[in-house]
């Protein structure tokens, strides 16, 4: 049986949640490439997966929200070796990355205040550039 994809020390999936489908790799390659299936491509339903805690699957879900299809399916695709087993471990070294920088806290924003001097600066900036748009006016002839 495959080994769990492992993401960090207290949290992996099972191999029986990874589905694995090889095709045909396109581009060039010569016969190679019309014979073998070396492409992969790795599929894990997130929104089915007994694996995750509500809190993790509404990260996954909403961080890789731009990778995941409507049935809640994270696709990765490896077609950048000629041997499917090397594909194979990739896609799994890639997928396992997308879910480790999903699940990665976010630093929470701390609000400033601008500066006294940086406020000053900034108004007479203002200042400066209304003068100068003054001085662009019609020329008084008195």
């Amino acid at each position: 049986m495959a080994d769990p994809l492992s993401i960090s020390n207290r949290f992996s999936i099972p191999a029986g949640e990874l589905d694995f489908q090889a095709s045909r790799s396109g581009g060039p390659g010569g016969q190679h490439v019309n014979t073998t299936s070396s492409r992969i491509q790795l599929r894990w339903n997130v929104r089915a997966s007994p694996s995750l805690s509500d809190g993790r699957r509404a990260a996954i879900l909403e961080r890789l929200s731009n990778r995941i299809d409507q049935d809640g399916v994270l696709q990765v695709t490896v077609d950048t070796h000629r041997s499917q087993h090397r594909n194979r471990e990739e896609a799994m070294e890639r997928m396992a990355e997308l879910i480790r920088d999903a699940l990665r806290p976010r630093k929470q924003r701390k609000k400033t205040r601008r500066t006294r001097a940086s406020n000053e600066k900034r108004l007479r900036s203002k200042k400066q550039r209304s003068q100068k748009k003054k001085l662009r006016g019609p020329v008084d002839r008195d």
